[in-house]
């Protein structure tokens, strides 16, 4: 859902408009998996490649509730384990929910396909969403795609610095803004908006595969490495939420997870895997 200025959250949503992957016919305690955007397009290819050896394994992933949605499901016993680029709130802890950071992955500036700029300053983006800056060099209108004020993206890219900040503030209070709810509708509104800019995590570029640019900041390219190192600012976490008690089928899956191989597969879809090879679990 695309909206100007009106703000919401539909928990409802995880019980409709089910998108399930294509999974085996027999019936076993499905593996229910909601998060933030960014963390259901890591998922996606950990599903496909437990499922090749696991084919009895059943799981269930909506349409991405975003991280506080999915913990709220969590904590009502409708998901197993959520995907959360935010930190726990202490009254989410106190009612049962336990996070184990998992990674991070970039979050990066991508531009519709016929946008040529390929390389932005801090200042440069700063002129951009204040307003200061109203088109591309060939001419064309810039298009920004915002995402809601309280959401990690936008608070992620307001920290690169004080005028950042205020630039994003003014982005956010100019009428008119389109504003996507969630990654995958972030990354899907710059695809078909002709000069569009905004923010994804580096896993929606990879996996979803979408005709988009990614912009370097200040020269450096949102790479996993780039954060290895620390040389791109902007990076999104992946923390891996659920209550304390656990199915055996979702402890199974998150095993794989954190395996050599999981790790692996993570990686190749953008992720820095900072968390060690053992389960939590």
């Amino acid at each position: 859902m695309l909206r100007s200025v009106t703000k919401g959250f539909v928990l409802g949503a995880i019980l409709i408009a089910n998108l399930m992957l294509p999974l085996p016919a027999c019936a076993t305690t499905p593996i229910r998996i909601n998060g933030t955007g960014s963390g259901l397009h890591m998922m996606k290819p950990l599903l496909e490649a437990y499922n090749k050896t696991h084919p009895e394994a059943h799981f269930e992933m909506d349409k991405a509730l975003g991280s506080s949605g999915s913990i709220k499901a969590l904590l009502a016993n409708v998901l197993d384990i959520a995907v959360s680029s935010r930190p726990l709130k202490p009254k989410e802890a106190q009612a049962g929910a336990r996070v184990s950071p998992y990674g991070q992955t970039p979050l990066a500036l991508v531009t519709h396909k016929d946008v040529t700029v390929t390389e932005l300053t801090t200042q440069e983006l700063v002129n951009i969403y204040a307003g200061k800056t109203l088109n591309w060099p060939d001419g064309n209108p810039i298009r920004i795609i915002l995402r809601p004020q309280e959401d990690s993206d936008t608070k992620i890219l307001s920290q690169l610095s004080p005028e950042m900040n205020t630039a994003m503030i003014s982005a956010q209070l100019r009428p008119g803004m389109t504003i996507a709810v969630t990654d995958p509708e972030s990354i899907a509104a710059i695809a078909k908006t002709p000069g569009a800019i905004g923010t994804s995590g580096l896993t929606g570029v990879i996996v979803e595969q979408l005709p988009v640019n990614v912009i370097r900041l200040n020269g450096v390219e949102p790479t996993p490495n780039a954060l290895t190192t620390h040389s791109f600012p902007l990076s999104k976490p992946l923390d891996i939420v659920t209550l304390h008690t656990l199915s055996e089928a979702a402890k199974q899956f998150l095993t794989f997870v954190y395996s050599p191989k999981g790790r692996t597969i993570a990686e190749a879809a953008g992720v820095e895997v900072t968390a060690g090879e053992k389960s939590p679990w």
